[in-house]
Formats: structure tokens, sequence, C-alpha cells
């Protein structure tokens, strides 16, 4: 399999303080990578460097392109979900055309077409996309990601605003599209949509991988207690691996709460 991305010891310092400590990381076609880690793991952090917005050390083989080959190479969904231009949700999704200015304009059609049908947003083609709701929002801008039509696909929280079925459509398409030869690399905070959908799970803990590999290798006990600090209930079944956070792990060195006393009155 082709490498989307490659990077090597790539490390970030802000304010002194070690955001992303040497990652070594490559990304190959076929796969859905999610990228989990507690709130200040370096998540946003290596996604941006890996794209060049975020000064780093080390390499990283998309920063190294030009802007326009790189906008080929790959599309990037950033955290921010707000739209806040005047336009139709045609008219943004079309935006992630601007990669291709060689291309026809049947071929840009085709490509937003596809992008608005995939993420169930025929209907509201011809809204204006800075009038629709907070999820409607992230669809759009999902939307203009697949337009783009790049073989990398990197998404910073693209499940977060949406309800439970959008969630589950928009994983979906995420794996199609790896299926069918692209990569994706997503952040993610739902263990279970992860476990679920992604075909590889890259844990981050203090700005370093903590674990890597299938959603069942990478998501045992063991790890979840280090990483997140809870317990969880995990099962394989005929829809594949499930898991579900249950409680937080008690501190080593920890008492159980005592048991409230009531004096009668």
């Amino acid at each position: 399999m082709s490498i989307m991305m490659k990077l090597s010891g790539l490390s970030v310092v802000r304010g002194g303080r070690s955001v992303l400590r040497d990652v070594d990381l490559e990304i190959r076609a076929g796969e859905f990578v999610g990228l989990l880690g507690p709130n200040g793991a370096g998540k946003t952090t290596l996604l941006r460097a890996a794209l060049g917005l975020q000064s780093a050390a080390g390499s990283a083989s998309l920063a190294e392109m030009s802007a326009a080959a790189r906008a080929r190479a790959v599309a990037f969904m950033p955290q921010t979900r707000e739209i806040a231009w005047p336009m139709s949700v045609e008219r943004v999704v079309a935006l992630g055309r601007l990669a291709h200015p060689e291309a026809a304009a049947e071929a840009d059609r085709l490509a937003v077409a596809r992008a608005l049908t995939a993420l169930k947003l025929d209907k509201l083609r011809k809204r204006r996309a800075d009038e629709l709701s907070g999820g409607e929002q992230a669809r759009v801008l999902m939307a203009r990601l697949l337009a783009q039509e790049s073989p990398l696909l990197v998404a910073d929280e693209p499940a977060a605003g949406l309800d439970p079925a959008a969630q589950i459509s928009a994983m979906r398409v995420f794996a199609r599209r790896a299926a069918e030869g692209g990569a994706v690399l997503a952040s993610l905070h739902d263990l279970g949509l992860a476990a679920r959908h992604c075909t590889r799970l890259i844990l981050l803990r203090e700005g370093r991988i903590a674990a890597d590999g299938p959603p069942a290798e990478a998501l045992t006990p063991e790890i979840l207690a280090r990483v997140f600090g809870v317990t969880v209930w995990s099962a394989q079944t005929d829809r594949g691996f499930v898991l579900q956070p249950l409680d937080v792990t008690p501190e080593p060195d920890s008492k159980p709460a005592p048991a409230p006393s009531f004096e009668r009155i």
C-alpha cells in the first residue's frame, strides 16, 4: 500500500511546554485511522503540524510539499465548524474544487453532487449555509472535504456536534473512502465510534504515541486505564468490535468515599 503521509521525529514546543514528542507515523492507502487521546494530548497539534500549519521539529512529508501539491494530496477539515459566509450550501461545498483549477466544469459539478449525496445534503443545497444548524454546517464542511477528492482526508473532530445517525453516516462515508483506496486520518473523542468504524487507532498521551494498532489491540482495558483513566466494557460482535466506557479508574492510592450519615431529626 502506498504511503499517504509520513512523520519522523515530529515534535512541537509551545510556550516552553513540549506538546508533541518525537512522533513517528505513517498513514497508508486503505486505512481509516482514528486519532484518540484525552484533552491536551496533542491531537490537533499533530494534525496541524503534519500539514505544515504548525511549526515543528522533525519532518512531515506533506508539510514539505508546495501549497498546490499539498492541496491535491490532502483535504483538511479543521475543528472550527461555524460558516460565516452568506453562501448556498452548494457553493460552500464547491470551494473544495479550488484545489483542481484545471478540472472541467462538468467534473466539478459531479464531484459536488457526489459529496452532497454522500452527506445527505441534496435537499439543502440551495439553502444559505450560514443559516443552518451547527450539525448541518458540520455536514456541509465535511461535504466540502469530500468534494476536494484528495487521496488523503484529514479531519479534526468531524463527529462533534452531530446527532447519532449523522455520526454513523459520516463514519461510514470515511470508511468507504478508505476502502476505495484513499486514506482517512480523523481525531475523535467517541471511543465507541472509533472502535466500530476505524481500521486502525492511534492513542496519544502527553504528546507521545501510547498505542497504535487495530481497535481491539489499541483499546485494551490496560491501555484505556493508562491513557484515559476509564474502565470499559467491550465485545466482539457480528457488527464488529463494540466498546462502551463505564467508569473513571480509581487513583492507585485512593480510598472509597465514606457512606453518608444522616442524623435523625
